[in-house]
């Protein structure tokens, strides 16, 4: 990949339709997302709260309540008709399979009044869906973005006790029917801790708006790819597949059954291998045609055009060059045709790295000098032609095969 810093206009003239920048907001029961969600909106955000849509679509007379009663009787109904919350929660709650059913009633319905809100927010919009069970729902690939606002299960309890009125075994039990920190951390780009005072959680969300959501925003309304400004070499990160998962689910969603194959290649993908903090991910499809496909729909999953095909010179082999908006997580997707040349050698050489110590350390010192002296693409490219028959031979000699480790 040529050293591109900073973020880029597309490569050719393209159709520029409305692309609204989605981000999913959660957090568990307690942790302060609604003050996120608040101090959003005050910045600027069109906040979709689905907690009120979901009050909503089962309001007095509409269908929702209509078949919520039916699943769960008319012992959910308060005096004056509309659904007693609290009596549904603690029916609910305490037994997987009745949410499970209350969710099914609920969750099309939000979604679909969710999806007419974001088409009318306006064009340069930073849409926030503010989602409660967004983890539980398997919502996360659906964002552009995910923000988890965290606090500790001690911090939470103390202040649904305190601001909710609830007791103590109330409070443990609501906040474990939902996701685990752990599970929720997994879907997050950003986590914002709420430990301390209101002041400190303004001046985190204020951060991430003024440097990375309306960056982000006008980036993809543009259709402009984010480079790291500095042709930096760091420590490995072990957070790097991680990061690389909630990218590659995102791709999953946008592609569909397009992908044949969908793989974190490149440094980052090597445990302990220091490298630019770029994710190089793999998407394998059927042949080139297809690989003009599905530029559309990784545009919409904020993944821009980076290159033109035939860029290199020669006859157009399906390669593409897509890159992230994101100004806080640079990706490289290289689109590829599925058992070609170029795709198979992305994943030898990501696995034989994988496996051959001394490969891992030369290839460190190429990069770290590179970085150190400006970078040698021709240097770069010198290295991995040398590398190849030491590959090839040692494919052979493990019975390797892409896919067989």
């Amino acid at each position: 990949m040529e050293a591109r810093w900073g973020c880029v206009a597309p490569p050719s003239p393209v159709r520029l339709t409305v692309l609204v920048l989605m981000v999913g907001l959660t957090g568990g029961i307690g942790a302060g997302k609604s003050a996120v969600a608040d101090r959003l909106a005050a910045l600027g955000a069109v906040v979709i709260d689905a907690d009120r849509l979901a009050r909503e679509v089962v309001a007095p007379g509409t269908p929702g309540l209509a078949e919520v009663v039916d699943a769960f009787g008319p012992g959910v109904l308060a005096p004056d008709g509309s659904l007693d919350r609290a009596v549904l929660a603690r029916a609910v709650f305490a037994e997987e399979s009745a949410r499970r059913r209350l969710e099914a009633i609920i969750h099309p319905r939000v979604r679909q009044r969710t999806a007419e809100l974001a088409a009318a927010a306006p064009p340069d919009a930073v849409v926030v869906n503010d989602v409660p069970l967004l983890v539980e729902s398997g919502l996360a690939p659906t964002y552009h973005l995910v923000i988890v606002v965290w606090a500790d299960e001690q911090t939470r309890v103390d202040r649904l006790v305190r601001h909710r009125g609830m007791d103590r075994a109330e409070a443990y039990g609501r906040i474990r029917a939902q996701a685990t920190d752990a599970q929720r951390a997994a879907a997050a780009d950003v986590v914002l801790p709420n430990e301390g005072t209101l002041e400190e959680l303004t001046g985190r969300v204020e951060a991430l708006w003024t440097d990375r959501l309306v960056p982000y925003e006008e980036n993809l309304r543009l259709r402009r790819v984010c480079w790291p400004r500095q042709d930096a070499v760091v420590p490995y990160d072990p957070t790097w597949p991680e990061q690389y998962a909630r990218v590659a689910a995102r791709i999953a969603h946008a592609v569909g059954p397009t992908a044949r194959s969908l793989d974190h290649v490149g440094a980052t993908a090597v445990p302990g291998l220091p490298a630019r903090d770029i994710l190089d991910i793999q998407l394998g499809v059927a042949d080139p045609a297809t690989a003009e496909a599905v530029a559309d729909a990784l545009v919409r999953a904020g993944l821009p055009r980076a290159e033109d095909p035939g860029a290199h010179g020669g006859p157009d082999d399906g390669s593409r060059l897509h890159g992230s908006a994101d100004p806080g997580r640079p990706v490289a997707v290289h689109v590829r045709v599925a058992g070609s040349p170029a795709w198979r050698f992305a994943l030898l050489v990501r696995d034989f790295l994988r496996a051959d110590a001394a490969g891992r350390a030369e290839y460190a010192d190429l990069v770290q000098r590179a970085a150190a002296g400006g970078r040698d693409a021709a240097g770069e490219e010198d290295w991995f032609a040398a590398l190849r028959p030491r590959a090839e031979a040692w494919a052979r000699d493990t019975g390797w095969a892409p896919g067989s480790r």
